[in-house]
């Protein structure tokens, strides 16, 4: 652990599904102060319980609502559904002034998941950037990674593509990223988010014609 790691407060808002409950698992484990949040502290606490009982003593995961999980963390990071989104946004707004928001959403639109269907402002994290305002710092990352081998020690082969509102945030993302176990990239503006946001519904296509459950994404030919 450094000392970064330490003192930074990572809030995981939604947490408490597969791909929140995930991230968090990879980032208390890497010796950051992990936050869930939901919009009931009982599924909350229940969340980080599950993981402080897996990963044992000497960690910090704590369960509470999002309002009170923006309010504290450093980062936040955003894993709800998107029908949840834009509510979500709306109540922890004024908990995000000056800090970095993580957009992990898609706009899935059932039934038909596997067809992209981008929101009016152009991706999930543009339509962030709209509702939350200039004055955080919005990126979006981990739309392509499948939950399922999140919540282990194994290894994940699949990058993350980050794109974000500043190099700076972009960068910081990217550090959670490599947290996380995971080997991130800048993929450049927030405007990019479309491509990697859309890409999601693709690979829920090929998993579902493939019969697979973890189609992923590798960037290749660049020296890391």
């Amino acid at each position: 652990m450094t000392d970064l790691n330490l003192l930074l407060t990572v809030a995981v808002l939604g947490g408490t599904g597969k791909e929140g409950k995930g991230l968090a698992y990879r980032w208390a484990r890497a010796g950051y102060r992990v936050l869930i949040g939901s919009r009931t502290e009982e599924k909350a606490a229940a969340a980080a319980n599950e993981i402080t009982e897996m990963l044992g003593e000497g960690i910090f995961v704590k369960g509470m609502l999002n309002l009170e999980a923006a309010r504290e963390a450093n980062i936040a990071v955003l894993t709800v559904p998107y029908a949840a989104h834009r509510d979500t946004l709306e109540s922890i707004k004024a908990e995000l002034k000056g800090k970095i928001l993580v957009d992990v959403t898609v706009p899935l639109v059932p039934p038909k998941v596997a067809t992209v269907q981008m929101p009016a402002a152009g991706s999930a994290a543009q339509e962030a950037k709209q509702i939350v305002g200039d004055d955080v710092q919005v990126c979006a990352a981990f739309q392509n990674i499948g939950y399922d081998h999140l919540l282990d020690n194994s290894g994940v082969e699949c990058d993350v593509l980050v794109t974000g509102t500043s190099k700076e945030a972009r960068a910081e993302t990217i550090s959670l990223v490599e947290a996380a176990g995971l080997h991130g990239w800048d993929a450049g503006p927030i405007e990019n988010s479309v491509v990697v946001e859309g890409m999601t519904s693709i690979l829920i296509g090929i998993n579902k014609k493939y019969g697979s459950t973890h189609a992923g994404i590798k960037i290749t030919g660049v020296e890391r």
